[in-house]
């Protein structure tokens, strides 16, 4: 069941939920929108030919960094790009949490996460998001504009295992910059 906003302001007082900074002005009817970060990651296209989940996707990617506000970065058409979010968010093992895009940034042609919109019970974060343009234009982003929402729903019963559990394999734990895929970790874990 999800969350509606009076859910969610009972959710934060409990410490069931997280949300550093929490800004009532941007609390929806059920979700809480949440900021763009300063830090980008982009495919360095011009040294590499392929990608290979076997290898650190990091080595792939160079860190674009914004100094300010009124900075921004430009998101070409049909191109991909990673993100971090400025809001520092997560859930308690009885919740999850899923990121959501922005109906006004969607009829733009943004997508803000291609698949990975999934916060996992136990988890906190400032969440990467996987930008694409699907739009004809490039768009312009500014850190500190809304960039999607997140939504909290709360589970039948708590995870036995939260997200960061000794025996899972949580990549993305508390994360607080911008991260490249560490998909490769799975290759090297099973040999």
């Amino acid at each position: 069941m999800y969350l509606s906003d009076i859910d969610i302001k009972q959710a934060l007082q409990a410490g069931e939920i997280i949300i550093k900074d929490f800004d009532e002005r941007r609390l929806q009817p059920a979700s809480y929108d949440i900021l763009l970060g300063f830090d980008f990651m982009v495919f360095k296209r011009h040294e590499m030919s392929v990608i290979d989940p076997k290898h650190p996707a990091g080595d792939y990617m160079a860190k674009i960094h914004l100094k300010s506000e009124k900075d921004f970065f430009i998101l070409h058409p049909n191109e991909f790009a990673l993100a971090v979010t400025d809001d520092y968010f997560g859930v308690g093992p009885s919740y999850c949490c899923n990121i959501m895009g922005k109906s006004s940034l969607a009829r733009l042609g943004l997508i803000i996460h291609t698949t990975a919109g999934f916060v996992d019970p136990g988890n906190e974060l400032n969440a990467t998001l996987e930008l694409y343009n699907t739009n004809s234009m490039p768009i312009k982003l500014y850190p500190k504009m809304k960039i999607a929402q997140i939504a909290f729903c709360s589970l039948k019963t708590p995870a036995q295992k939260p997200y960061g559990h000794a025996d899972l394999n949580s990549k993305y734990y508390k994360n607080t910059t911008v991260e490249a895929s560490k998909m490769s970790r799975n290759f090297i874990e099973k040999s």
